[in-house]
């Protein structure tokens, strides 16, 4: 079977990549960075010689780039749309071309890949597609307004689309991956240091592509990110709105 994983260079998707390599995938794996994933490869290839490896370094915030992924990758079996990144601040101070890039690679890339894979997976009735969000998709966000919106619309995107295959009867399965907190290189990139417990990564990798194979939509590790995405569900929208706050203001850097 065949996974293409994208965002496979750091963090939750290189630690997928190993979950998914010893299980004894394909990978084609996608990134900006190449060296990084040059890297990632020689080091599944250690683990693991019986599966095809590709590489493919590629900038996601490009539509065209993603357009031309999807005709130069065919027959997909499992689509793990995982790119992504984020930025803290006050909305009319963050920087607009950081954020322009963000929605690009947060939800154009997604859209893109999903719509694409999801019609070869329909015709022949098979197939899993696993959307990296967060718990910040089921809520607002102050002082990371941009990317928290980007969450939510992988997840109202994502909720619909499984209603539509549910009703079709189709046999392929979507999953939402929704952490809290995970230490991964986002911090740097986001510019934000959290104090709340971060997740370990690796750990969150092997519970979302557990989940995934089962066909479990919601997939939402750790006690209490699903007591925070409950909370979201039951509270007012502007009482969940002044907590997300106080959270943001805490680890702002500096």
């Amino acid at each position: 079977m065949k996974v293409l994983l994208t965002g496979a260079s750091s963090g939750i998707g290189k630690d997928m990549a190993k979950i998914l390599n010893k299980k004894g995938y394909d990978l084609v794996l996608v990134a900006r960075n190449e060296e990084k994933l040059d890297n990632v490869k020689k080091e599944l290839e250690k683990e693991n010689t019986e599966n095809k490896i590709e590489i493919i370094p590629l900038d996601l915030s490009v539509e065209e780039n993603c357009k031309e992924l999807c005709k130069r990758v065919k027959n997909v079996d499992i689509l793990i749309n995982n790119a992504g990144f984020g930025d803290c601040g006050n909305f009319t101070k963050t920087d607009l071309e950081k954020e322009m890039k963000m929605i690009k690679t947060n939800i154009v890339a997604y859209h893109i890949l999903m719509k694409e894979y999801l019609k070869e997976m329909k015709e022949r009735n098979s197939g899993k597609i696993l959307n990296v969000a967060s718990i910040a998709g089921f809520m607002p966000g102050p002082l990371m307004a941009t990317y928290y919106a980007t969450k939510a619309y992988v997840v109202r995107l994502s909720e619909a689309v499984r209603e539509e295959l549910k009703k079709e009867k189709s046999n392929v399965k979507i999953s939402i991956l929704c952490p809290g907190p995970v230490a991964t290189n986002f911090n740097n990139v986001a510019n934000v240091k959290f104090k709340l417990r971060e997740a370990n990564s690796f750990d969150v990798a092997k519970y979302a592509i557990k989940k995934m194979e089962k066909g479990k939509f919601y997939i939402v590790p750790g006690l209490d990110v699903k007591i925070g995405r409950f909370g979201a569900k039951i509270f007012p929208t502007n009482l969940v709105s002044k907590v997300a706050y106080r959270v943001q203001k805490r680890k702002l850097k500096g």
